[in-house]
């Protein structure tokens, strides 16, 4: 069974949430990588059961805070570590720590955060070198399924979306 299904089916049995969302969308791949880029996010109306298992998970109140706003980010918006962080009178490097440990990613959509340059920063816990990664391709094909532009160089064009709402 790939090791995101495992995570996923762990946090499940972990926090005793069944997310039928997930069971109803999202299949698992025998190969041992998951493909991300096919999985379906859900626009921020239905983030319910993604809130309901970060709340029933045995993670951090920090961690648990951080991911709670990646479900206020609309499809195809981008925000910044530093919006996060400002929003959660944090740092940014807090910020990115909690991103690269979300089990729920990416019904969970960590990829929506970005650098405050405008560069894609770092996925799934590998840096970003020039705009290129390990992972750093997959961050992109989300985004870009999602609507959102990104030059030749790498940085995404637009505004960061900074609506964040205290819960």
């Amino acid at each position: 069974m790939a090791t995101g299904m495992k995570r996923k089916l762990a946090a499940e049995s972990n926090t005793g949430v069944k997310d039928t969302y997930l069971h109803k969308h999202i299949k698992a791949s025998p190969s041992p990588s998951r493909d991300l880029v096919s999985e379906i996010v859900p626009p921020p109306e239905e983030m319910e059961p993604q809130l309901q298992r970060i709340a029933a998970s045995n993670r951090t109140t920090f961690e648990k805070k951080v991911w709670t706003l990646l479900c206020q980010i609309p499809p195809g918006q981008v925000s910044t570590y530093g919006l996060m962080a400002s929003h959660l009178g944090s740092s940014p490097r807090a910020v990115g720590n909690a991103l690269r440990r979300n089990p729920f990613a990416p019904q969970v959509p960590c990829h929506r955060i970005i650098a405050t340059g405008g560069t894609l920063g770092g996925f799934k816990g590998h840096p970003s070198k020039n705009g290129e990664g390990i992972t750093i391709g997959e961050k992109k094909s989300l985004l870009r399924k999602e609507g959102v532009k990104i030059d030749e160089k790498g940085r995404v064009l637009g505004t960061p979306w900074s609506g964040f709402v205290s819960s």
